[in-house]
């Protein structure tokens, strides 16, 4: 299902896609001002795509999320910054063992701004990294909601191998990197 980005004027939306959503989401939930992360799909040709479709690699979508948060609380500097902590932005299509073109690390912006700044964190993090920033930076056309169970997946099944292996470690990684940011 195709969302609007935006629904409060107060807040402001980007779609980030840093490889399994479920770490991407998990990573922004709790962070100071954002009011929502959806997981979702953006970036491909196919309206409306499933999962199984997204997984076969022929949609050229991104497991993405869309965060909404509120600048006032949340500059979008810092919301970036979080975000190139909880993946690694120099795999290209691909994170660790999750590979394919939905897995790639993207920046989906909605305004000029956001890819000013977008491309501005990646100069200023550029040192950071030992490989090169291959964070695709493009503006958004769509974005459709994941399924329902993908909504929240790690806070709902925190022994599910996968979240105990990958997901936590990045979560507590960011958390503990970025402490002054969450509530």
């Amino acid at each position: 299902m195709k969302h609007q980005i935006t629904g409060d004027d107060s807040l402001e939306s980007i779609v980030l896609g840093g490889g399994c959503f479920w770490c991407v989401e998990g990573a922004m939930k709790g962070l100071k001002g954002v009011s929502q992360v959806i997981p979702g799909y953006s970036g491909g040709h196919l309206e409306n795509p499933t999962y199984e479709q997204v997984c076969r690699k022929g949609t050229g979508h991104a497991e993405v999320v869309k965060v909404s948060f509120d600048p006032a609380v949340l500059d979008r500097i810092s919301l970036l910054e979080v975000f190139f902590t909880c993946h690694d932005p120099t795999q290209l299509n691909r994170q660790g063992n999750d590979i394919g073109p939905h897995y790639r690390s993207a920046i989906f912006y909605s305004s000029e701004g956001q890819r000013e700044d977008s491309l501005s964190v990646i100069r200023d993090l550029s040192d950071a990294f030992t490989g090169e920033i291959v964070t695709e930076v493009s503006p958004l056309k769509d974005f459709y909601s994941a399924e329902n169970y993908h909504h929240d997946y790690f806070k709902n099944n925190p022994t599910n191998p996968y979240c105990m292996m990958v997901v936590a470690p990045k979560i507590a990684k960011t958390r503990a990197k970025h402490a002054h940011l969450y509530e």
